[in-house]
């Protein structure tokens, strides 16, 4: 939005403040454009909570939304695991990469690029999983992605959450809502509190919410203290 432009409606005041931080999709195809940088997640395996709602049977096959996919492990994993799976993200590159995974483990997904926040389905999903996308997310469009979440799910269906703690050892900015907008940044996301959190989706049952377990074996599972993971279920 320029300075010419008038601002008329309630889009283009989100439109405005968007316009105050920094433009996600050329970041996210730069974050995922060197495959080898030592970043724990960059490796082909799923977070150690969306394991456990799958192998306490919390959750089951049906059709489910890998949201901010990144290179697919989560969806790959979960396609293994008789899920008809989408995986949706905002960076090519990163999609690249998701597809060549899924090709070389025999997965099926249909990935997608796409804002999750400008889709445009109703009723689509039994389970809608969002690793890292969350803390990412400015609080202006924040009612906005609780919505989407509540009209893409299906009635009873199931909501996954991967985010930063509050001032945890990854970062997790303590930040006000106005304070985003004073300093025009996230600072690499923001952190949430339980109690935030709880606030924020009480249109949902709570499942579980805890901090996620760090892992032995990152060879084969990802979990990091400093993220909480969280299981909601939409209220009827």
């Amino acid at each position: 939005m320029t300075e010419t432009q008038t601002i008329d409606t309630m889009e283009d005041i989100l439109k405005m403040l968007d316009a105050r931080l920094r433009e996600p999709e050329p970041f996210w195809d730069k974050f995922y454009e060197d495959r080898t940088k030592p970043i724990p997640f960059f490796k082909n395996i799923p977070d150690e909570n969306l394991v456990r709602y799958v192998e306490q049977g919390w959750i089951s096959p049906g059709d489910a939304l890998d949201l901010g996919t990144g290179q697919g492990r989560n969806a790959i994993y979960l396609a293994a695991h008789g899920f008809s799976m989408t995986g949706l993200d905002l960076s090519s590159t990163a999609l690249e990469w998701a597809t060549e995974q899924a090709q070389q483990t025999g997965a099926h997904v249909a990935f997608r690029k796409q804002d999750f926040l400008e889709t445009t389905e109703q009723n689509t999903y039994d389970f809608i999983y969002d690793s890292g996308c969350f803390h990412h997310m400015a609080p202006h469009r924040r009612l906005t992605y609780v919505t989407r979440m509540k009209e893409m799910l299906r009635p009873g269906g199931y909501f996954g959450l991967t985010c930063f703690v509050a001032g945890g050892p990854l970062g997790g900015a303590t930040l006000t809502d106005w304070e985003v907008y004073q300093e025009n940044s996230l600072q690499g996301g923001l952190g949430y509190t339980k109690e935030r959190l709880l606030s924020i989706f009480d249109a949902f049952d709570v499942i579980e919410l805890t901090e996620m377990k760090p892992v032995d074996n990152p060879e084969a599972l990802f979990g990091h203290a400093g993220l909480w993971t969280g299981l909601f279920r939409l209220k009827n």
